[in-house]
């Protein structure tokens, strides 16, 4: 069978606030968006830390073309200072813009990418191959399919992968047999998960953000319930810079959390444990034993892990990337977005120069983009978003005329022949 490549929709994977705004830019430039979301409601990641109050406002956190397609729908904006939980920002944008008539039917739930590769390429062939259509690869309890599309966009974040709590950046010995007392990311401490915290001894290990929201409700669950020991581990040799971010702050959320956790250890509140390298984890006596490169930890009984995450790039193993070698972010990215330079907010402007891989046609936006660096904001994110669209779009004007329908070839199956 032969395909007009051009016909073919345009894959994005996820459906968080990133992957949705890939679909509302595509539609805007045109095209024909097939959105993928393994989980079975849209943005099932941001529900896992609904509960979290995010550091950047509404302003920061809405697609403007997003924004337009939802006020034509009688819409009402948010206050764009104030700054939104993550339920917030799931139920009173994400979902009303999921929910749209423009989006919705482009939606596929409960439908996983187990692998992108090129019709009839693996990765060492090279005649034809930028011609050839993307294959995706997707199950669901159907059973697998496989999709052809012009283009894949990645936008399915990072939350599923966590860092390891090991020292050496792959899991501490006895890590894995431990898994069931140890949460990675920040749990709900005072809502779903409180019975799990209370009166127990935790161990909260990370020095960003995520930490910190982890241990201002520890705290304060602490208050409520006698026995409680907060226990907080980092790598560094101090905790002398905690508040980090200038008065004048633009993410004044950011700042007011830094300057609560500060006062939190002026109060003696949380107990800190500095130089960690955790070597191995064990369970004695019903309790967790943790041994460091510089002697054991006391024994607690959970562990939240606030240790970042790191993109799965398992499943465009055949297709010609560039990673940065560090920051496993695409290559030409990595020095703009470097941890020990740049903090949220510092990021130089960026698109899809420096998003783009030798394959042509394959982008990675989002979180996923900044492969393990910890300073991605959703403004930087949709501000991608429209430079890739729209490098889409010229790159299509240049190719070739308008042709038919996007949306008229798009599955690949035994039944189905699509020859346009």
């Amino acid at each position: 069978m032969t395909y007009n490549v051009e016909n073919l929709p345009i894959a994005v994977i996820g459906a968080g606030p990133i992957g949705l705004s890939v679909a509302v830019n595509l539609i805007d430039r045109g095209f024909t968006p097939i959105v993928f979301e393994a989980g079975d409601c849209v943005a099932s990641n941001l529900k896992k830390w609904g509960h979290v109050r995010m550091f950047s406002p509404w302003s920061y956190n809405m697609d403007p073309v997003a924004v337009s397609l939802l006020k034509k729908k009688g819409w009402i904006e948010p206050v764009l200072t104030e700054f939104p939980t993550g339920n917030e920002l799931l139920e009173h944008y994400v979902l009303p813009l999921a929910s749209h008539e423009a989006i919705a039917p482009h939606l596929h739930l409960n439908t996983r990418v187990e692998n992108v590769s090129r019709q009839y390429h693996d990765i060492l062939r090279n005649e034809g191959r930028k011609n050839a259509p993307f294959i995706v690869r997707t199950s669901n309890s159907e059973g697998q399919s496989d999709i052809l599309v012009q283009a894949v966009i990645d936008a399915s974040g990072t939350y599923q992968t966590p860092n390891w709590l090991g020292a050496h950046g792959i899991p501490a010995l006895g890590e894995l047999a431990a898994s069931q007392s140890i949460i990675y990311g920040v749990p709900d401490i005072l809502g779903l998960t409180r019975k799990q915290y209370a009166g127990r001894t935790v161990l909260v290990i990370g020095g960003g953000h995520s930490a910190f929201n982890a241990l201002q409700d520890l705290v304060k669950l602490s208050e409520q319930s006698d026995g409680m020991r907060v226990l907080w581990g980092i790598r560094g040799s101090s905790v002398n810079n905690i508040v980090r971010s200038p008065e004048n702050d633009e993410l004044q959320e950011r700042r007011r959390l830094e300057m609560h956790i500060q006062k939190l250890l002026d109060e003696g509140k949380i107990e800190v444990f500095t130089n960690i390298a955790i070597e191995s984890i064990n369970y004695e006596n019903g309790k967790l034993i943790l041994q460091n490169r510089s002697g054991q930890l006391p024994p607690v009984d959970q562990i939240i892990a606030a240790t970042g995450f790191r993109p799965d790039l398992g499943l465009i193993s055949e297709l010609r990337t560039s990673f940065d070698p560090a920051t496993q972010s695409p290559a030409a990215l990595g020095p703009l977005i470097d941890p020990n330079i740049h903090t949220c907010g510092s990021v130089p402007e960026h698109g899809s120069d420096e998003l783009s891989h030798p394959e042509n046609g394959l982008y990675i936006v989002g979180i996923k983009s900044y492969g393990r660096a910890p300073t991605f904001l959703l403004k930087t994110g949709y501000k991608q978003v429209k430079s890739v669209t729209s490098a889409l779009a010229r790159k299509t004007e240049s190719d070739a005329p308008p042709t038919a329908d996007r949306a008229t070839c798009g599955l690949l199956a035994a039944n189905q022949n699509c020859s346009q």
